[in-house]
């Protein structure tokens, strides 16, 4: 039991029509419900730290809560930065003991995004780090990614090709139609498969990452609106295409909107039935439980990869 990197994991899921979950974690509860799902699911996994979970919980009190994780259920575990924004953030979450880290330079010019990853894979390598680079522009809002529909920009597959090999990146995040949020979609879901395969034919090697994957289950949804939430329309990737997509590189898949509604939906829920209750404790345990149901659906049913150890 270890914080690992996602190397063996993702070499293992290459090619293989499964895909690891990497789970955005802001507090106890939300880390407690991941691992006990994947405890169960005796499955590997990916913890990832947003710009806006630094913020709110600190680098500090997360890691240590991923620490305690990883001794009481024995899982090894990947420590992922998520979108960091310059080599600043990455180095700090690198000597704070992440075993991975992202470089986001995607809004920025194609040769910057290139010299920018390659200082920060040249770093994290030399630490046994690995890095996650983006290429192309995901629509939608999540943390301190904001990225209007109009600026959003699928990646050209030629341009991964010439993006991995210049900058030594160990996986690659693409857009292929997927947004940040829970508003994905104003008609009917649809992603790029022939552009993903594409780029996979080129970069055949290298684990590719599906950014803004949550599925926005209506259940969730619907249970929040129904307890006095005010989310309608909310629309995610269905969960058929997040299997589509791990049959062609795809071997990490990036989940945080499915969380957030799960757990605000039970919280909702328990304290609109019973109003007189303000312990933390009784609402955040059955939040804990919906996130910890919802994460085994997704190992299990959508990303297959349950028993994959």
């Amino acid at each position: 039991m270890a914080l690992v990197t996602s190397k063996e994991m993702f070499a293992k899921a290459l090619n293989k029509d499964y895909a690891i979950g990497a789970f955005n974690v802001n507090n106890m509860e939300i880390i407690q419900g991941i691992v006990q799902a994947a405890q169960a699911e005796n499955t590997e996994l990916i913890l990832q730290v947003s710009a806006g979970a630094r913020k709110y919980a600190k680098p500090a009190y997360l890691v240590k809560l991923v620490e305690a994780a990883i001794e009481d259920t024995g899982l090894d575990i990947c420590l992922h930065l998520d979108h960091g924004e310059d080599f600043d953030i990455c180095k700090k979450c690198v000597d704070d003991g992440f075993t991975s880290v992202m470089i986001d330079g995607s809004k920025h010019p194609f040769e910057e995004n290139i010299k920018m990853t390659k200082e920060v894979v040249e770093y994290a390598h030399d630490k046994g780090v690995v890095v996650e680079a983006e290429l192309g522009k995901l629509a939608g809002i999540e943390d301190a990614v904001n990225v209007a529909s109009r600026d959003a920009t699928f990646t050209v597959p030629e341009e991964a090709a010439e993006f991995v090999d210049k900058t030594g990146v160990d996986s690659l995040a693409v857009a292929i139609g997927t947004s940040h949020g829970a508003y994905k979609f104003k008609g009917e879901p649809a992603l790029d498969f022939d552009r993903l395969i594409k780029i996979h034919e080129l970069i055949p090697d290298t684990p590719l990452v599906l950014h803004g994957a949550s599925t926005v289950l209506p259940e969730f949804v619907d249970m929040c609106n129904q307890y006095g939430g005010n989310i309608p329309g909310a629309k995610g990737v269905p969960e058929d295409m997040i299997r589509t997509a791990a049959k062609h590189g795809v071997c990490k898949v990036n989940i945080d909107t499915d969380l957030r509604l799960a757990m605000t939906a039970e919280i909702r829920r328990f304290l609109t039935e019973q109003p007189a209750e303000f312990d933390p404790r009784k609402y955040l345990g059955p939040g804990r439980d919906a996130i910890q149901r919802m994460v085994q659906h997704k190992i299990k049913d959508v990303l297959n990869a349950s028993n994959i150890k």
